[in-house]
């Protein structure tokens, strides 16, 4: 069994299947396109994954660089670029080491990957990265979300059956192993089992780790960060105001 703390090769093709190139969940590809489109310099989105959100914006003709710690994603992303006829400049790599060559206009996080960033003085870090690597006036744009599920240590919480295009079966399994509401973290373990024929022919476990943060709570660490301008908007729709837990919450924090 192979076990990763990043996104694997199951895991990946999983997310391929899941999360489809274009699609868009609750209006984030819209949202993303619409606040980069009129940007002179070049855009960056960290966490890129396999390109779900990064391949339209550069379809809509903007200028957008991405970055993954996950060679597995970066790999997946690079396929569907050449299958579309698209370039881009991918740099492997973590958030809270980023030391690129650029300054960015724009920086986005889709996905609530953000929370991904399991240790909190890591997420610190990131922010001051990014930051960092953002012209005067550049603007850093993310989105997260607050687990509101019920928390039971030991619990399967999440099933999945994903059909392959070659017949394959694939199978996911979440189940909290941990939860921290003093420190805003929990820990679910993923196991990913591929099935042929009614074989079990790879498997694959990951660590899943999500931190979660308050609204005014980043708000606060933003500012501290050194932005000067911080706003929040719900649901992907400009002007709209956070009004409960369940919402997406999107952070624009200017340099």
């Amino acid at each position: 069994m192979v076990t990763k703390n990043n996104y694997g090769e199951l895991c990946t093709e999983v997310y391929n299947l899941t999360k489809k190139i274009g699609q868009s969940f609750g209006g984030d590809i819209e949202f993303y396109r619409s606040r980069l489109i009129g940007s002179k310099g070049r855009s960056l989105e960290v966490m890129v994954g396999s390109g779900r959100v990064l391949i339209p914006l550069l379809e809509a003709g903007i200028s957008i660089d991405g970055m993954d710690a996950s060679a597995e994603m970066l790999a997946a992303c690079k396929a569907s670029l050449s299958e579309r006829g698209l370039s881009a400049k991918l740099y492997c790599g973590h958030l809270q080491q980023l030391e690129l060559p650029l300054k960015y206009e724009n920086i986005i996080i889709p996905s609530g990957s953000f929370l991904l960033i399991e240790k909190r003085d890591e997420s610190l870090t990131a922010l001051r990265a990014m930051f960092n690597h953002l012209v005067e006036g550049g603007t850093l744009l993310f989105d997260i979300f607050l687990p509101t599920e019920n928390f039971e240590a030991g619990k399967a919480i999440r099933t999945m059956t994903v059909n392959c295009p070659n017949d394959n079966l694939i199978t996911m399994e979440e189940k909290l192993v941990e939860v921290n509401f003093l420190d805003q973290y929990k820990v679910s373990y993923l196991k990913y089992e591929k099935w042929r024929k009614g074989s079990l022919i790879q498997t694959e476990l990951q660590r899943f780790a999500i931190r979660w943060y308050g609204i005014e709570e980043m708000k606060l660490i933003l500012k501290d960060v050194g932005f000067s301008q911080v706003k929040v908007i719900a649901d992907f729709e400009c002007g709209k105001e956070p009004t409960h837990a369940r919402q997406n919450f999107v952070f624009e924090a200017i340099k």
